[in-house]
């Protein structure tokens, strides 16, 4: 399958992400339901696929002669953290008046310029990072996954090391397993070894560590929300990331398509931050230990070397 989600034979097709690396799998999901429990149990995420979920479940819906608003509201509130999630069910949803064909042409358009904006993106961050860092070939790290699996077929942060990679300019990247969920030990990893990319996983709590020993030349994420003043939301530990890169002078690059820029928001602090099951932490404390579990956090503006889109660096 050539893409994370797509659609066939009236139904919403992904990899499902909480099989690999040990299966790839792939999922027919052909009710609204179906498409809402991969959602929230991961089996489909990052914030441009979700997008592409929340239009394809419109299409889904309407093909189904369903009870299309109610349907879109249970995709939109599926996740309450990405943006995109909304954005791709209001996208579809504009579309309804014209038809069930109207829509489902919609939601494949924007699965289409989902790859393209997110390789120009990449293609625009790759040269910022040739331009902050001196040193040939690079060091990079990189927090959860913001690669091909978390797009429709491209990836966001980790297209900037697909973009450098072709040119011989990557030595090595440092992945982050990424708690809870280890995204980035089981997601990024698995990428990375399909592109014969270098790589080593590391905990997320070696980061400060290994740029404190020069082995990290540029840290790389990806964005769930970008607010109108420039703060971003993404998987917890970007915040500690982004301080630790800022104490070692290394540079901080978010890279996103701009639906994930939410300019009705003026900053960080009105990003609804999702908490995940206790359970995801307890396996190995005392019974009854109390959990904190927020899968974001918000890294504030100044942090960051630059936030880029499709459009270049974005200016808040």
């Amino acid at each position: 399958m050539r893409r994370t989600i797509d659609w066939a034979d009236g139904a919403v097709v992904i990899i499902d992400q909480t099989a690999l690396p040990g299966e790839y799998r792939l999922l027919e999901l052909r009710t609204v339901g179906e498409l809402v429990d991969a959602v929230k149990r991961l089996a489909v995420r990052g914030a441009p696929a979700l997008g592409a979920a929340g239009a394809l479940g419109v299409a889904l819906s309407a093909h189904l002669k369903g009870d299309v608003p109610k349907d879109a509201e249970l995709l939109a509130h599926a996740r309450p953290t990405a943006v995109n999630l909304t954005w791709g069910v209001e996208r579809a949803l504009g579309k309804l008046g014209q038809g069930e064909d109207a829509v489902l042409a919609e939601a494949l358009a924007l699965l289409d310029e989902d790859e393209r904006l997110n390789e120009t993106a990449s293609k625009h961050a790759a040269e910022i990072v040739l331009a902050e860092c001196p040193r040939r070939p690079l060091k990079l790290l990189t927090h959860c996954n913001a690669g091909r699996l978390a797009t429709v077929g491209w990836g966001s942060a980790l297209g900037v090391v697909w973009h450098l990679h072709e040119r011989g300019l990557v030595e090595e990247v440092l992945v982050d397993e990424t708690r809870p969920l280890l995204q980035g030990a089981r997601l990024t990893a698995w990428e990375l070894a399909q592109a014969n990319v270098p790589y080593r996983v590391q905990p997320d709590s070696a980061a400060a560590a290994a740029m404190a020993r020069g082995m990290v030349d540029c840290v790389l994420v990806g964005a769930d929300r970008i607010a109108a003043n420039g703060d971003v939301a993404n998987k917890i530990g970007t915040y500690g990331l982004a301080i630790a890169a800022h104490h070692h002078r290394v540079p901080f690059v978010v890279v996103a398509p701009s639906s994930t820029v939410d300019s009705k928001l003026a900053d960080g602090s009105g990003i609804t931050i999702e908490e995940r099951d206790a359970a995801e932490l307890t396996e190995h404390t005392p019974e009854g230990a109390q959990v904190f579990n927020p899968a974001f956090d918000v890294t504030p503006f100044d942090l960051i070397t630059a936030v880029v889109t499709e459009h270049g660096r974005f200016e808040p």
